[in-house]
């Protein structure tokens, strides 16, 4: 059987080291991670190879979808599958749902090529769970990258 792959990629004006450094703290992922209908809570977090976080995402508005977790949150546990700093990040998701369609591992791998006006930006999702729409989940992986550009590139590196 197949696994769905949705991938999504965007320029970026910041070097890939402050691109990598946005994944390493708390407070930085909680700004440009969710999408923009949803807050984020780094729960725990630990950036090393073989580390983790999970993360709360809410919904802040009331018109949404039921979330993954509960009703208005999606829970996940990341694992730091690889780390190349300042070009790879290899992630392993589980979302905490009852949900079969969303249950198994999501792979996340997270490319970051220098390029002549900053960096490529490529985040591939391999064994997308089937609960998670594919307009959506591009909708979703469109959004992340936009924001972590306004992030990084916010911080003039």
């Amino acid at each position: 059987m197949a696994t769905r792959v949705d991938t999504a990629s965007r320029l970026i004006r910041a070097s890939p080291s402050a691109i990598y450094r946005a994944f390493a703290t708390a407070d930085a992922m909680e700004k440009w991670l969710p999408p923009p209908n949803m807050s984020a809570r780094v729960l725990t977090l630990s950036f090393r190879e073989g580390g983790a976080y999970r993360m709360r995402l809410t919904y802040n508005a009331s018109q949404h979808a039921p979330g993954k977790t509960s009703e208005d949150s999606d829970e996940v546990q990341v694992r730091f599958v690889k780390l190349v700093p300042n070009e790879r990040i290899e992630q392993a998701v589980t979302f905490d749902s009852q949900d079969p369609a969303f249950s198994g591992e999501m792979r996340i791998t997270w490319v970051l090529e220098p390029a002549r006006d900053g960096t490529l930006v490529t985040v591939r999702c391999d064994d997308v769970p089937s609960g998670i729409r594919a307009e959506d989940h591009q909708a979703g992986l469109t959004s992340t990258l936009d924001n972590l550009a306004a992030f990084v590139e916010e911080s003039g590196e």
